[in-house]
């Protein structure tokens, strides 16, 4: 079909006029295919809204949770960390810390409260876990947020541009039924319209593929780091509770 277009163009030039710019073929085309390309520009539009406020989001992220894992392992007391959350808001990390200290502090009041030297109880260390788990889950769920808009525009775009493309090719081929004849006058303009379907289509559903998939990966690496950190949280409690 680029071959019929670039004759389209051809043909247009040899008879002495202008051959139509993309904005000529948007706006002459069939409503319907205007339809569709809005809905794909918009579409678009609103991938790279997320692309750049989710590269900013996740950047800091990884950024501020990896200074606090620097300040966290350097500190020698939980309560000195805690006092200095203040200084990494957007560190998934440091809010699994602050999920973990709160419940460790209530189960610290709750023993001296019993007076009975007791460690953490077994139902007091699934609190903790279950504690940071939650964390865990909404800060995941916080970096995921709009994420799968990504996604579904890269599986469903290039299918809404083939749409179009279809629907112009149709109507090419009533004008051939209405005119009786075949040439390139006649279904050039409805053929550039499907084209231009096909690649508004492939332009919006592209980078929201390679978006998604960098963002997974991202985000399953602060994944980790966060539940890497859960467990080591959970081991030093055990170890040193009583001094706590």
């Amino acid at each position: 079909m680029n071959d019929v277009m670039h004759v389209y163009l051809a043909v247009v030039a040899q008879a002495g006029e202008e051959p139509p710019s993309l904005t000529d073929m948007i706006l002459t085309a069939e409503p319907i295919i205007q339809l569709v390309l809005l809905m794909l520009v918009g579409m678009s539009i609103t991938c790279w809204a997320i692309i750049a406020s989710k590269a900013r989001v996740v950047r800091r992220a990884a950024r501020q949770s990896e200074d606090f894992q620097e300040l966290f392992w350097r500190s020698k007391r939980l309560d000195h960390v805690y006092e200095q959350l203040s200084e990494f808001p957007h560190a998934p990390i440091a809010h699994v810390f602050k999920a973990g200290y709160v419940e460790l502090s209530k189960l610290t009041n709750n023993a001296q409260q019993a007076a009975d030297g007791a460690g953490i109880t077994m139902g007091g260390s699934e609190n903790l876990e279950r504690s940071m788990r939650r964390a865990r889950s909404t800060q995941i769920s916080a970096l995921e947020r709009m994420v799968p808009f990504l996604a579904t525009t890269g599986a469903t775009a290039p299918f809404i541009g083939l749409f179009g493309t279809v629907w112009g090719i149709l109507r090419a081929f009533q004008r051939i039924g209405e005119s009786g004849t075949a040439s390139i006058q006649v279904v050039g303009p409805d053929i550039a319209n499907a084209l231009v379907a096909t690649a508004v289509g492939l332009v919006a559903a592209i980078p929201a593929v390679m978006a998604f998939n960098y963002f997974n990966s991202r985000i399953r690496v602060v994944a980790g780091d966060m539940e890497n950190f859960s467990s080591d949280f959970m081991n030093i409690v055990k170890r040193h509770f009583r001094g706590l």
